[in-house]
């Protein structure tokens, strides 16, 4: 199981890395890329996490629903910003789908 967890963790971690990456390429140079990247991070983001989410709630420790609550809102947040972005891409898409990912690894390393 502890496999499983970490091979998730380093999906979860990599769709972050995309996003940001998406937002870097589409805002500097302009590439048709960057908004396919947001999208495909942002729903790489979604499904590892509800996976992560339902890891542990199988374990035996307590699980922080909150903070659960506040990500999986972002995620979607992040999602919805995704796909309007691969439909009409704007570079103000791009920054509030990078920043809403930053956003939400704050809430997962500080709350």
């Amino acid at each position: 199981m502890d496999f499983i967890n970490a091979v998730l963790v380093f999906l979860h971690l990599l769709g972050m890395a995309g996003i940001i990456a998406g937002f870097m390429i589409q805002l500097i140079t302009g590439h048709r890329a960057g908004p396919k990247s947001i999208l495909h991070s942002t729903l790489l983001q979604l499904v590892t996490g509800l996976l992560l989410t339902g890891l542990a709630e199988m374990g035996d420790d307590p699980v922080n629903h909150a903070k659960i609550a506040v990500k999986l809102v972002v995620a979607l947040a992040v999602v919805v910003v995704g796909i309007l972005n691969v439909r009409k891409p704007d570079n103000r898409l791009a920054g509030a789908a990078g920043a809403l990912a930053v956003v939400n690894v704050a809430v997962a390393v500080f709350v």
